[in-house]
């Protein structure tokens, strides 16, 4: 059952590119995308991260250039993946030209790729192949002239892009996304806040630098949720320091929670209190473990007590409400079953599963 609310604004119409088969902007699914942290010309430690990303549900990865070793692993490792690949250029914009002839799209940080010329470079090499350029904007390092008179500010990460767009439209170049990331969730609402309405094309969103998982959840969960509500954003990476699958998983949540795209499992579970007569704990983490397979957009209600259970159960499409050590599967308001909390849970996910199977047919 689907509750949205009107805080959900409808996505910003923007231009659609596509990096490889992915499509980014206009009515594409927002994509979710993370980046490999091996060395990239380390070929089997980077098709080993490729592989783990693929499976966790990655659209779109990431790599670091920092040498002509690295750009010309690229075409090795495109061919050993079906995930398109954008290559990230800093300092050096020799090897975006290596880097274009493999990959789906360039990263570029206007902050230090360099002079006019150099860009125009980049530009000519993309439009080979037609693929897009990512305007990466990082709010730790703006190029000297916007630093100078903005600082670090949304301002000065806003002005830097317009900058750069507008470089690029000049040289007749418009497949382009966008970035404007700063550490921190504030900056990183207002800068992407302030340019939306200012230009046409997909936004890139994320937090940069936001730390371990634990800082990186509460970070991007703040600032990616916000922008999503208001209707901004067309692909996404959740950064968190050391991680790979953590950074699919987070972002996956994101978008299902604040309500911008439908997949999975939606938890509804009560928090303990003294009300509780069943083993709750136990009981919503195994069905949790056992339910992550399904990709079905499905409410889920596991609640611990009367006061709540059977007005949640009414809002989800299949529920457990329990009482004194047992428990009542609930399915569109209707009750299923009356069993022991010992035995509910495995009766639970095979309903959960039939529910999921029939939802499938249906679409």
């Amino acid at each position: 059952m689907t509750m949205q609310s009107d805080k959900i604004k409808p996505r910003y119409p923007t231009k659609q590119i596509y990096v490889g088969n992915v499509a980014i902007g206009g009515d594409a699914p927002i994509s979710v995308q993370s980046m490999t942290f091996s060395k990239t010309h380390n070929i089997e430690e980077t098709k080993a991260q490729l592989d783990r990303l693929q499976l966790a549900g990655a659209d779109i990865v990431r790599l670091a250039v920092l040498t002509e070793e690295d750009a010309h692993a690229l075409k090795t490792l495109k061919n050993m993946t079906s995930l398109p690949l954008i290559a990230d250029i800093h300092f050096k914009y020799k090897l975006a030209l290596i880097a274009a002839e493999s990959v789906d799209c360039i990263r570029i940080n206007p902050g230090n790729i360099g002079s006019k010329e150099k860009i125009k470079e980049v530009v000519k090499a993309c439009n080979v192949r037609n693929i897009p350029i990512r305007i990466g904007v990082n709010g730790g390092s703006l190029e000297k002239e916007f630093e100078q008179k903005y600082g670090p500010t949304p301002k000065g990460m806003v002005e830097s892009a317009l900058y750069n767009i507008k470089l690029l439209e000049d040289f007749g170049f418009t497949n382009i996304k966008v970035s404007l990331k700063a550490s921190d969730a504030p900056r990183t609402i207002e800068a992407y806040e302030l340019l939306r309405p200012l230009v046409p094309y997909p936004f890139h969103l994320g937090v940069t630098e936001a730390g371990t998982l634990y800082h990186s959840m509460i970070k991007s969960s703040i600032a990616l949720g916000n922008l999503l509500m208001q209707g901004i954003g067309d692909t996404m990476r959740c950064s968190i320091t050391g991680e790979l699958e953590e950074e699919i998983k987070l972002a996956k949540s994101i978008l299902r929670y604040s309500g911008r795209q439908k997949e999975g499992i939606t938890i509804v579970s009560c928090p303990t209190c003294g009300r509780i007569q069943a083993d709750l704990v136990s009981a919503i983490k195994r069905v949790e473990t056992r339910l992550a397979h399904i990709k079905t957009p499905l409410q889920v209600s596991v609640m611990g007590c009367a006061v709540n259970a059977l007005g949640e159960a009414k809002h989800a499409d299949i529920a457990i409400a329990f009482g004194n050590k047992i428990g009542h599967i609930i399915k569109g308001g209707k009750v299923l079953a009356k069993m022991s909390e010992d035995s509910i849970v495995d009766r639970f996910v095979e309903e959960v599963e039939i529910l999921a199977a029939e939802r499938e047919k249906e679409a």
